[in-house]
């Protein structure tokens, strides 16, 4: 008997690694690919985009706040993988009525790390979290190396329109903002605010507004509506999945960070 413990304090006991898994988080599906756990992978959402070809040899279940249960049902899951974030508490207490539901809640860099070692522990993949985390520890270092001298810059980062959010503090945007060197403008607020045009102006002068290209996808044209409505502050498209991603995905991103910093 395993006996393990999520990142929400829920403990759970297995009999044997589980071995048929649904995941309903798109950076966690890439992970778990990563891993070495492709074979037992089920269930996937319809955003699982990476790795590409699952989406045809996985069954899709639904979306992160919305599934079909009974196609996860006949699925026969062992375990279903969450986030509190990515998922519903109702959507976790229902699907719990199905199998075991391992819910992740990442935050700070750390909670990545942890993350991975736990999943290591859950589906016996100890050797290749091990190996990830190292790379990723590398990588974090080597960019932490870079970004040393790299001024502060006043940013906000949006992540909606109609009405317009952004992330504040309290995310994993926000961690991610701050290794930047990105002085989050809304980091008074917390999770994801809506916010005022005008009014953020008032609040002074940022150097950049970001625009991610999730969840929704921002364009060109997005951002010469909003540097109008502030004072022609420049407006950059950024990929989402390099600020909001976590898990294995974390590798690419600080090469994409580089890329970034020198091109702005």
């Amino acid at each position: 008997m395993k006996t393990l413990i999520d990142q929400l304090g829920t403990s759970h006991s297995f009999q044997s690694s589980p071995k048929r898994i649904v995941s309903l988080v798109p950076s966690q599906t890439e992970l778990l690919y990563d891993l070495g756990l492709e074979d037992r992978i089920v269930g996937i959402t319809k955003f699982c985009v990476h790795p590409y070809h699952f989406k045809s040899t996985k069954k899709i279940v639904g979306g992160t706040k919305k599934v079909n249960y009974e196609k996860i049902r006949l699925l026969e899951p062992d375990i279903i993988v969450c986030n509190k974030e990515e998922n519903t508490k109702e959507m976790v207490e229902e699907l719990r009525e199905i199998c075991p539901v391992w819910v992740t809640d990442i935050v700070t860099l750390e909670d990545n790390f942890q993350m991975i070692t736990d999943f290591g522990q859950l589906f016996d993949k100890r050797i290749e979290a091990r190996k990830w985390n190292e790379k990723l520890t590398f990588a974090l270092s080597d960019f932490k190396h870079f970004i040393k001298d790299i001024p502060l810059k006043k940013v906000a980062y949006f992540i909606w329109k109609n009405p317009y959010m952004v992330a504040g503090s309290g995310t994993f945007i926000d961690e991610l903002l701050k290794l930047n060197h990105f002085q989050n403008h809304f980091a008074d607020k917390e999770r994801y605010p809506e916010i005022d045009l005008e009014k953020m102006e008032e609040d002074g002068d940022l150097d950049l507004i970001l625009l991610s290209s999730e969840p929704f996808p921002f364009k060109a044209d997005d951002g010469y509506e909003i540097a109008r409505d502030t004072n022609n502050t420049r407006t950059v498209l950024v990929d989402g999945e390099m600020f909001s991603w976590y898990g294995s995905r974390l590798l690419k991103a600080f090469d994409y960070f580089k890329y970034f910093h020198n091109s702005i």
